[in-house]
């Protein structure tokens, strides 16, 4: 891509990543409309918006991540699933769900490496996206990090279910 063209180009991102923090709503569904078409040129500019204090923010880019479908937010999207709102951990899990099987090997490692503070709000949407993306050969070995789950001492549990799923598909 010529010089000209890639700035013409991210200054049109900047403006759709601008008017995602519209207060009209049909601007920003369309701005990320036009981000979603765009597609994987648009990560690297929406993946910042996912540390924005405005949860309004947070969510319409959470959204075209997951509609971009793009393996480079995986890690934005597992950070997502810690989000103090529900909604926007609701649209990462689900948008990590969209990705497939990609997401496995990232959610283990972040589940191995879980932290009582963040864990009641990880252990909820990795138990959706595990429990959405298991299916054949996965099944036997992700079910025991289900179970570690859904455990009352999960914090416990998690990390060494989780190593040994890792251990397993690996």
């Amino acid at each position: 891509m010529e010089e000209g063209k890639k700035k013409s180009s991210d200054a049109s991102v900047d403006a759709l990543i601008t008017d995602l923090a519209s207060k009209n709503g049909q601007t920003r569904e369309a701005a990320r409309t036009s981000l979603v078409a765009i597609g994987k040129p648009a990560v690297p500019f929406l993946l910042p918006l996912l540390n924005n204090r405005k949860h309004q923010i947070r969510w319409e880019a959470v959204k075209a991540l997951g509609e971009i479908k793009d393996p480079t937010a995986i890690d934005g999207l597992l950070q997502a699933l810690t989000d103090e709102e529900f909604a926007v951990r609701w649209l990462a899990a689900e948008g990590l769900v969209s990705l497939g099987s990609q997401v496995v090997v990232p959610l283990l490692q972040a589940l191995i490496q879980i932290q009582e503070t963040a864990s009641v709000l990880l252990r909820d949407g990795a138990h959706h996206i595990l429990r959405a993306l298991i299916a054949g050969d996965l099944e036997k070995d992700i079910k025991p990090v289900l179970t570690a789950l859904e455990d009352i001492d999960f914090p416990v549990k998690v990390p060494a279910a989780a190593r040994s799923a890792l251990k397993a598909i690996a």
